[in-house]
């Protein structure tokens, strides 16, 4: 017989797509590539269109944006509005779920400043 432990990790894996009932993983499951806590920080920074965030420095391939715009949307770290109809374009806004992530990104950002020299956060809690 299943555990609760293992059941509501096999319900949550096939709703989520999550491989392991880890916190670590999930978030990782969600987070964890080299282009979506960046996109979440130009959230941060008052960025909300697609063309806001292809001007950012790293330059991420307009394909990987559009997927993890996507997959943003689908976990409930943003949500769209469209503010034009043609051709269609959609306006990005932080949600709540999604400002729960802004300690993790400060305390990122400063780990960054102080191990990697040169670098600079630019963004401060909103």
């Amino acid at each position: 017989m299943k555990s609760n432990v293992a059941r509501n990790a096999s319900s949550t894996k096939s709703k989520r797509g999550l491989r392991s009932p880890c916190p670590v993983a999930a978030a990782l499951d969600v987070l964890g590539d080299r282009w979506t806590l960046l996109v979440l920080r130009d959230l941060f920074w008052g960025k909300s269109r697609y063309g806001e965030f292809t001007a950012s420095p790293e330059g991420i391939p307009t394909n990987i944006l559009a997927d993890r715009l996507v997959r943003l949307e689908e976990c409930g770290l943003l949500s769209s509005t469209p503010y034009q109809d043609n051709p269609p374009r959609l306006e990005y806004k932080i949600t709540k779920k999604g400002r729960e992530l802004l300690p993790t990104l400060l305390a990122l950002a400063k780990w960054g400043e102080k191990h990697f020299p040169g670098t600079k956060a630019h963004f401060k809690a909103p």
